[in-house]
């Protein structure tokens, strides 16, 4: 497989995937100009749209996609998602012909209440749930929600690639070593990260483990994270309630 993130809106990747022949899908497509401009570019041929949640940075180009490729549509039951041809839900499997890809749909609830995830093919396509060093802000979701839907991709291979949807890592590193100062992993992320940017070059995907090692969503049970809850005068004895002092604690960041 062939991948590329590409740039739209402000700060929005929309990830292009493809076989040897040119044979391509896209996941979520928030505006169709930068799809067809790389479709274009490589000769590649759009096949299908993988849809992970309704926000319009999400879906707003699949209208005109649709119109002008001969494509299926996946994505979850929610109206608010438009136009699609095929419905999935969690445990479900989707297979596509061309490029020859199965996926795996993963309900993760939280950033929105009908959000999905697909794993498959060394891909995790997370949306907005799943940041590199960071998570989705919970916009219809509760923080028991969120770190469930984090906590279903514990047992993924650790060098999934984590194909999130926003150039947002430099910041949520930042936050991050607010909560997490001595982690060694985190300062090495750093330093790739701002040489990344640097260059012009997008910071994802990530893999999956380094995520481990250095996102303090995915490190809600570590050392670290409790005793900074502990700082705080914050319940530290359960999870849920270290998760949600995190994700209160980065809304605010401003750093």
């Amino acid at each position: 497989m062939h991948w590329v993130p590409v740039a739209a809106l402000s700060d929005n990747y929309i990830w292009l995937v493809a076989d040897d022949k040119g044979n391509a899908f896209v996941v979520d497509p928030g505006e169709a100009a930068p799809v067809e401009a790389a479709l274009k570019e490589r000769g590649w041929t759009l096949r299908a749209i993988l849809l992970t949640h309704h926000h319009q940075d999400h879906i707003g180009g699949v209208s005109d996609l649709v119109r002008d490729h001969d494509v299926d549509v996946y994505a979850t039951a929610d109206p608010r998602i438009q136009p699609k041809n095929h419905f999935v839900e969690d445990g479900d499997v989707i297979e596509l012909d061309a490029p020859k890809a199965r996926f795996r749909v993963i309900a993760v609830p939280g950033h929105t209440s009908s959000h999905i995830a697909y794993f498959g093919e060394g891909f995790l396509f997370c949306g907005d749930t799943l940041f590199s060093v960071g998570c989705g802000r919970l916009f219809e979701g509760t923080p028991e929600q969120m770190l469930a839907s984090l906590d279903r991709f514990a047992n993924l291979p650790a060098d999934t690639l984590v194909c999130c949807a926003h150039e947002y890592t430099a910041s949520n590193i930042r936050f991050a070593l607010t909560v997490d100062p001595d982690n060694d992993a985190l300062r090495h992320r750093q330093h790739q990260v701002a040489r990344l940017r640097e260059e012009g070059r997008p910071s994802v995907p990530s893999r999956l483990g380094e995520e481990y090692a250095t996102n303090p969503f995915l490190r809600v049970d570590s050392d670290a994270i409790i005793q900074w809850v502990k700082t705080l005068g914050g319940d530290a004895d359960h999870r849920t309630t270290r998760f949600a002092a995190l994700r209160r604690a980065k809304d605010t960041f401003t750093a």
